[in-house]
C-alpha cells in the first residue's frame, strides 16, 4: 500500500508539473518550459562528453581525463560566484537576460564542440558550456520566489496576507498540502529529470549510430528553443516591502531576528547598486542547511564514480551502467514525489536531516549485504535523498535570504556544493576502492553529517531561546 501511495503521489506531482508546463499563460508555466529545454540540453552535452571522455578510451586514460573534467566543473563557479552573481541581482530584468544569454551562448558553443570533439579545444569550450549552465541554475533559483509570487497575485482565492503566505510556504487555508517553495523547486526538478530521461533516448541513439558530434548539433537546436522560451519569461514587480520584515527577510514566525541580520536593507532598488550590494547573503539556518546539502551532493558524486570505475574494473556489461543510472533517476523521482508530502509533515531542516539519515542507513545496509545489485539499490536511495535535500535547501535560501540578494546567494552556495561534489567524486577516481570500502566511507560521512546538523540546530535553538529570554527581561 505504501508503494502504491507513493506511485499515486508521483503521478499527481508529475501531472501538476506537466499541467504547469503546458499552461504557458502562467509565469510558472513559462519558467517550467525553460527548465525542460535547458536540462534537456545539459543532458545531451553530458551524453556527448561521456562518449568522448569515458567509454571510448581505456580506464587509465579515462581517469586522467575525468580528473581534468572534474577540475573544469569547479572553475565555472570562479566566474559565476564573484562576477555574475552580483550582476544577476542588479535588477529583475537582468535575471531574464541571464537566462536568454545562457541559452544563446550554449547554442553557439555546441557546434564548436562538435567540430573540436577530438581536440584539446574541446576543454575550454566545455568550460564555457559549464559556466553558462551554472549561470542558468543560479538564476533559476533566484527566479522561483518571484514566479511563485506572480502565481499568487494571479489568483483571487487568497484574500489575506496570511492565506497568501500559507500558499507559498505551508498549506492552503483549508489545510490541504500546497506547493510551498520546496514544492515549486521539486516540480521544476521533476520536470528537468523527466526531460533528461526523455531526451537521453534520442541522444544515446545518435551517439551510437553517428557519434558525439551529432548529439551536440541536436543539443544546439534544443538550446535555440530554450532561447525563444527565455524571451517569453515575464517577471512580476515582486513583493511589496510589506511582505518583508524591516530587514528584508520574508516573514517566518519560527525565526527570530539574529544580531548579524540587523541593518540590512529591504527589497529592490534598481537605481542604487549599493542597495543591492548591501543585501545579506548568509543566515545561520541557511548555513547549516548548506553543510547538510553539500554532504549529500558530495556523497552523490562519490557514489557516481565509485560505481563507474567499479563497473569498468569488473568489465561489467553496458546494461549495468543503465541500471545504475536508472536506479538513481527513479530514486530522484520518488524523492521529488515525497517532497510535498514531507513538507506537510515537517519543515525543511527536518527534511535535510531525514535525507542524511536515509543515506547513512542505506550505506550501512549495502556494506553489510554487498553485491552489485545492492549498489544499484544504494544509488536509488542516494537519488531519493538528493531529491529531498536540494529542493528543501533551495526553499530555505529563498525564504531566509532577501530577494535582491538571492542571485549572489545561490551563486555562492552552488560554488561550495559543487566543490564538495568534486571532492567526493575525486576520491574513487584517484583511489581504487571496493564497493564495501566505499559504502563504509559513505555511512561514516552521512552519519557524521547528520549528527553535526542535529547538534548544530539544537545549539542554534538554545541561543534563540536565550535571546528571547533576555529580551523578555528588558
Amino acid at each position: 500500500m505504501a508503494v502504491r501511495a507513493r506511485i499515486v503521489r508521483l503521478r499527481s506531482l508529475a501531472g501538476e508539473a506537466l499541467q504547469d508546463l503546458f499552461d504557458q499563460s502562467t509565469p510558472f508555466g513559462r519558467l517550467a518550459l525553460v527548465q525542460v529545454l535547458m536540462i534537456a540540453g545539459d543532458t545531451l552535452v553530458t551524453i556527448s562528453l561521456a562518449g568522448s571522455l569515458f567509454f571510448s578510451i581505456s580506464p587509465t586514460e579515462a581517469k586522467s581525463k575525468v580528473l581534468l573534467y572534474l577540475l573544469l566543473t569547479i572553475a565555472p563557479f570562479a566566474i559565476v560566484s564573484p562576477f555574475l552573481g552580483p550582476l544577476i541581482d542588479r535588477s529583475r530584468n537582468t535575471r531574464r537576460a541571464m537566462v536568454v544569454f545562457s541559452a544563446v551562448g550554449r547554442a553557439l558553443l555546441c557546434p564548436l564542440m562538435a567540430r573540436d570533439i577530438h581536440s584539446l579545444a574541446l576543454f575550454p569550450e566545455a568550460f564555457l558550456i559549464l559556466v553558462l549552465s551554472k549561470l542558468y541554475m543560479v538564476t533559476r533559483g533566484a527566479l522561483v520566489p518571484e514566479i511563485a509570487t506572480a502565481e499568487e497575485e494571479m489568483g483571487d482565492e487568497y484574500s489575506s496576507h496570511e492565506e497568501a503566505d500559507a500558499y507559498l510556504t505551508e498549506s492552503t487555508p483549508d489545510g490541504r498540502p500546497q506547493h510551498g517553495l520546496a514544492g515549486w523547486n521539486a516540480q521544476l526538478t521533476l520536470l528537468g529529470t523527466l526531460a533528461g530521461f526523455v531526451i537521453s533516448i534520442p541522444g544515446i541513439i545518435l551517439l551510437k549510430t553517428i557519434g558525439s558530434s551529432a548529439v551536440l548539433i541536436f543539443c544546439a537546436a534544443v538550446f535555440i528553443c530554450g532561447t525563444i522560451a527565455g524571451f517569453r519569461l515575464r517577471l512580476p514587480r515582486g513583493r511589496s516591502d510589506g511582505d518583508y520584515d524591516d530587514e528584508g527577510y520574508a516573514y517566518d514566525d519560527d525565526v527570530s531576528v539574529d544580531d548579524d541580520r540587523r541593518g540590512a536593507s529591504s527589497g529592490w532598488d534598481d537605481g542604487d547598486p549599493d542597495v543591492v550590494r548591501l543585501q545579506p547573503v548568509t543566515h545561520p539556518e541557511v548555513l547549516l542547511g548548506l553543510t547538510a546539502n553539500s554532504l549529500l551532493r558530495g556523497l552523490a558524486g562519490f557514489l557516481v564514480f565509485l560505481l563507474a570505475f567499479g563497473l569498468r574494473r569488473s568489465h561489467a556489461p553496458l546494461w549495468w551502467y543503465g541500471l545504475a543510472l536508472g536506479g538513481s533517476g527513479i530514486g530522484a523521482l520518488i524523492g521529488l514525489a515525497l517532497v510535498p508530502r514531507l513538507r506537510s509533515w515537517m519543515r525543511e531542516p527536518q527534511m535535510l536531516m531525514t535525507a542524511l539519515l536515509l543515506v547513512c542507513l542505506g550505506a550501512i545496509g549495502a556494506s553489510y549485504l554487498g553485491g552489485l545489485p545492492i549498489q544499484i539499490v544504494l544509488a536509488l536511495i542516494v537519488g531519493i535523498a538528493g531529491a529531498i535535500g536540494q529542493p528543501s535547501f533551495d526553499a530555505m535560501t529563498q525564504r531566509y535570504i532577501p530577494v535582491a540578494a538571492q542571485g549572489r546567494a545561490f551563486a555562492k552556495f552552488a560554488t561550495r556544493q559543487q566543490l564538495i561534489w568534486v571532492i567526493g567524486a575525486v576520491i574513487p577516481v584517484a583511489i581504487s576502492l571496493t564497493f564495501v570500502q566505499g559504502d563504509i566511507v559513505m555511512a561514516a560521512v552521512a552519519g557524521g553529517g547528520a549528527l553535526f546538523y542535529i547538534f548544530g540546530r539544537m545549539s542554534r535553538l538554545r541561543r534563540q531561546r536565550q535571546r528571547r529570554r533576555e529580551r523578555g527581561r528588558r
